[in-house]
Order: C-alpha cells, then structure tokens, then sequence
C-alpha cells in the first residue's frame, strides 16, 4: 500500500489543512502528487462548508520543487508528453491561486522552484525565518515558466530578473521584503500565528471574501479599463443589497454578532516581522 502524498485535516469551524506528507523526498512534486492535489482542491472548492484552507508541509522542507525520479523520465517524454505534464502543473497553480476561499501558505521549511509557486498562489504567506527559497530551475537549464505568471505578482519584476536568472537561495526575510511573504516568525510561533490569522479570516463574511477575491482579479484584469468604475460600484452595490451584506452592517450598528462570527476575541497583530511592500 502506497504511503499518501499529501492529507487533508478537517475543523468543524471550517478551516482545512492540506499537509504535504513526503518528508523523505523534501515534499517534491511528481505527476501523483499534482494530479492529487488538483482533485482535492476542486473538490474543497465546491464544498459550502469550506472556510478556508491552510497549506503545510512536514519535515524540514515546504516542497523542493521537483522530484528527480519525476524530472529523469519527463527526460525521455516526447514534446506532447512534456506539455501535457506542464499544463497539469499549470492547472495545479492556477486552481489554488483561484481558489475561492482565503488560503494561508504556512511555510516551516525551504521553498525551492514550484514550492515557491505554491507559495505564491496562497492569499497569505507565512514562514518560518529558518526558511529559504530558490527559484533554482536556470541551474538545471530550465526556467520557472508555468509559476512565473504567481511570482511575478507576488515579487516583482524588477526581483524576478535577478532570481529567475541566477537561482540563488535567499532568506525569509528578503522573500518577506519582496513580498513573496507576508510575515516572518520564530518557527515556535509559526503554528500559533497562523491560527490567529485563521481566526482572523473566520470573522469576516464568507461571500464578502469570495467577493473581494474576485474583485481583486477583476480589477487587477482590467486596470485600465473605462468600465473599471461601474465595475467595481456594482460589485460593492450586489454586496450591500446582500443578506450577508445587510446581516453585517445591521449587526455593526447593533454591536452584535453576525451569524458567521464565532463569539471569540480577536486578537491583535503582534510581535511578527511583516512585508514592508504591505
């Protein structure tokens, strides 16, 4: 019986934990592995009862990228057989960064090539300040191509020249500073920080995120745009004439709880190394 490449961890307030669970190969990707997590991530997706999901790993590293018995045989794959196993890792990225609920990557360990995809797709990203991270993929002669359009958007395009192109380690600190991370803590706090960040994301309304995620993407899609305004004022008028909408500013103005809110004390941000980028 094959050991799981990955589990899933279920909360009854909703939260889901994805756990890369192939420690001994450094949490590396294979066609397993990429076909797996594209399934469970479609299937979360469609579930209402899914708040939000938390990406994590075990062992010393986050993921390392590629598997080298996976890399050896996409060697001798033909060109059709390269692009099939590419746009399966496409699909992978792109599920996760549309996914339609919050995300929080929880990074304890090194982050290399797609591993800093996975990264870069998550709404929110949090490491450990024992983590680095490599877009190393030039040093195999290889780019990062189906993770660049994610990388970009999280670190620039001014960063992304120098690490594309020289595939050298760099620490959680300076991905924080890029803005590939948003925080950076003590590996004691890494756990603690990401179920404050968790509680956080559960007090805010269910449609409203999935509604400011997509404006997000419509937004950042049409910057330019002469409907860009009366895009964004109908989004926020469908939002106030909403009954979550409705529910949320009657109970603000009440002082009282709304449906989707636990009763629970939210804390506030301390004592974590934020992104200077915001």
């Amino acid at each position: 019986m094959h050991e799981p490449l990955f589990r899933e961890e279920r909360r009854e307030d909703g939260i889901v934990r994805i756990i890369l669970a192939r420690p001994e190969v450094h949490n590396a990707f294979n066609d397993a592995l990429i076909a797996g997590l594209s399934r469970s991530l479609e299937r979360l997706d469609s579930d209402p009862n899914v708040r939000l999901l938390q990406l994590a790993a075990e062992g010393a590293s986050f993921s390392a990228g590629a598997d080298l018995n996976w890399m050896e045989a996409m060697a001798s794959y033909s060109e059709s057989e390269n692009i099939r196993d590419a746009e399966a890792m496409a699909g992978l990225m792109e599920r996760l960064n549309s996914f339609s609920r919050p995300t929080i990557a929880v990074v304890q360990g090194a982050a290399m090539g797609g591993g800093v995809g996975l990264v870069a797709c998550c709404d929110i990203a949090l490491a450990a300040d024992t983590a680095i991270f490599a877009l190393s993929e030039v040093r195999l002669g290889l780019i990062p191509a189906v993770i660049s359009p994610y990388v970009l958007d999280a670190i620039g395009v001014r960063a992304a020249r120098r690490y594309f192109q020289t595939g050298e380690k760099f620490s959680a600190e300076e991905a924080c500073r890029l803005g590939l991370l948003h925080e950076v803590v003590v590996p004691e706090q890494l756990e603690a920080r990401a179920e404050a960040l968790s509680d956080s994301l559960l007090t805010g309304g269910p449609m409203a995120q999935r509604a400011a995620k997509e404006l997000i993407f419509s937004v950042e899609a049409n910057r330019r745009s002469s409907e860009l305004k009366r895009a964004t004022a109908a989004r926020i008028a469908r939002l106030r004439a909403s009954h979550e909408g409705r529910e949320g500013i009657r109970a603000f103005l009440d002082r009282s709880t709304p449906s989707w809110r636990d009763v629970r004390e939210e804390k506030p941000v301390t004592a974590s190394r934020g992104n200077k980028k915001g």
